[in-house]
């Protein structure tokens, strides 16, 4: 008996490609017009092919159409931002470049960021809180010695996550940045922080944001990541989305403790992260482990 005809035939089953399958990404990389990175995207790009990354993106700090502080492009420099992110994705055709912004939550400043996000084709934004009122930033050593008593810290630590849970009730954003950065020198309240912590879980839940993990408090001689065990337990117990980055201020910092990482959440119970295109997402499943 004949063969039918090949078109009836069941096709052969295709190989996925590295970004569909359940492969890490880095989507929190920096770029020298921040003016603390170093690095073209370029070797960021072929740094994540090179280490198995299933994609990675883009999202140096976002300009102000006013001076906010040096640490950040310019509004004339963002054309060439978006012309290196498409040099690298040219050059690195291997694995998708996402294109993206970190942007400071600025209390009263939100039109910013609506102003922002028109401003390109992004696949996602970025929300961070650095800020707790004008100048004042808790990742600044020169603002150390503003948070050295109890009172201090208190005050501090209610101020950060208040403006925390605003950013996230804005809706503004697709993901949110190393929630706890408010530890970065170890400045900590005594006590349980998780009523810290509480308010910001629900908004996460009430909104179906997504949190991120970060592998750079580790690069900053914390021992633990962004944000801690508590936290991550309890946005995992309230179905809370995460990602896992780096935010990488040079090439090598792409993809860095990754392993811990991926540890670290599957330990809590995390078996999903989430992917993005042009402010889409997606869940995907995390790999066992990290390298593949």
């Amino acid at each position: 008996m004949g063969l039918s005809n090949p078109t009836s035939l069941p096709l052969a089953p295709q190989p996925l490609l590295r970004h569909e399958r359940s492969v890490l990404t880095d989507y929190h990389t920096h770029h020298p017009l921040c003016r603390h990175a170093e690095g073209h995207p370029i070797e960021y790009a072929r740094h994540a092919r090179s280490i198995g990354l299933a994609e990675i993106g883009f999202s140096d700090h976002n300009p102000t159409p006013e001076f906010l502080d040096e640490w950040r492009m310019t509004w004339d420099e963002l054309p060439v931002y978006l012309a290196e992110v498409e040099q690298a994705r040219e050059a690195v055709p291997e694995i998708p470049v996402r294109l993206s912004l970190e942007c400071d939550y600025l209390e009263g400043r939100e039109a910013w960021t609506d102003r922002i996000a028109k401003l390109a084709e992004w696949d996602y934004l970025i929300g961070s809180v650095h800020y707790i009122q004008d100048g004042l930033a808790v990742d600044d050593p020169k603002y150390m010695n503003h948070f050295k008593t109890q009172p201090e810290i208190l005050e501090m630590w209610k101020n950060y996550w208040r403006l925390y849970e605003k950013m996230i009730r804005a809706q503004q954003h697709d993901f949110y940045a190393h929630p706890d950065l408010a530890k970065r020198f170890g400045a900590l309240p005594t006590g349980d922080l998780r009523p810290y912590y509480e308010p910001v879980i629900q908004a996460l839940a009430d909104t179906k944001g997504v949190m991120e993990v970060s592998t750079a408090s580790l690069r900053k001689g914390l021992n633990e990541f962004y944000p801690a065990r508590a936290m991550l337990e309890m946005a995992f117990s309230a179905g809370v989305p995460i990602v896992i980055n780096s935010d990488a201020h040079k090439p090598t910092d792409v993809g860095a403790d990754f392993a811990q990482a991926l540890e670290f959440v599957r330990s809590v119970g995390y078996r999903e992260t989430v992917r993005f295109e042009k402010r889409q997402r997606r869940v995907v499943p995390l790999p066992e482990t990290w390298p593949l």
